[in-house]
């Protein structure tokens, strides 16, 4: 089995985050991990780097952990993809299957609603996922989960929720036929049983997690 973590966050693009892109890639493959998908916090998140720069400067800035993760990865024969943590009114949405090039075309892409969002996702041949829903906090305007239709997967296990809050997840996942996933929502290099996925055959781009997961080809690591 081909284990990935599909939700990960490093320093200093995501603001929560205390570990270096290569500080997690080390880690993750030092327990068994054959890879993982970067998922830093999008400018509307928990972002590190400064709005008031240039949208070219700030994707080349967004870009750079996955670029200097897939490095280090290359060298410990790790898999690195590109993702994203999309943040709208305080709820998270994992997005797969687009590029830095891609955001580099689409200045405001941190504008959209959320019907354009996944839209435009969809449109660019990527993947939504909503992350830890039904996760309430005081920056959260609407705990609950986006409307169902607007979704293609639901993080049923985030290893930072509580098992209440997972099975609320896994309950809503099930019921409207939304694929399953789980991740660990690592923002530091500590963790010895992360979460995520397990593929039975070696992804060989973003697009083979994507499809395991859509198709339920997958077992949750929990």
């Amino acid at each position: 089995m081909f284990l990935y973590e599909t939700h990960m966050h490093t320093y200093p693009v995501s603001a929560c985050a205390v570990a270096s892109p290569e500080e997690m890639v080390r880690h993750y493959n030092s327990v068994g991990f054959t890879g993982a998908i970067i998922t830093d916090h999008f400018f509307n998140g928990n972002s590190g780097i400064p709005l008031y720069l240039s949208w070219k400067n700030k994707v080349k800035l967004y870009a750079e952990p996955y670029y200097k993760a897939k490095r280090e990865g290359e060298k410990c024969n790790f898999d690195v993809f590109f993702g994203m943590e999309y943040s709208f009114h305080g709820t998270d949405f994992l997005l797969y299957g687009l590029s830095p090039e891609f955001l580099a075309e689409n200045p405001g892409f941190d504008e959209l609603t959320l019907p354009e969002l996944s839209a435009a996702v969809r449109g660019a041949g990527g993947y939504i996922a909503q992350a830890h829903p039904f996760r309430s906090a005081w920056w959260i305007t609407d705990p609950n989960p986006a409307a169902p239709e607007l979704l293609d997967g639901i993080e049923v296990h985030n290893a930072s929720m509580s098992e209440k809050t997972n099975k609320k997840a896994l309950d809503y996942a099930k019921k409207h036929d939304l694929a399953l996933q789980a991740g660990s929502d690592a923002h530091d290099a500590k963790t010895r049983r992360p979460s995520g996925v397990s593929l039975k055959k070696r992804a060989e781009n973003i697009f083979d997690i994507i499809n395991a997961i859509k198709s339920g080809q997958i077992e949750l690591v929990r």
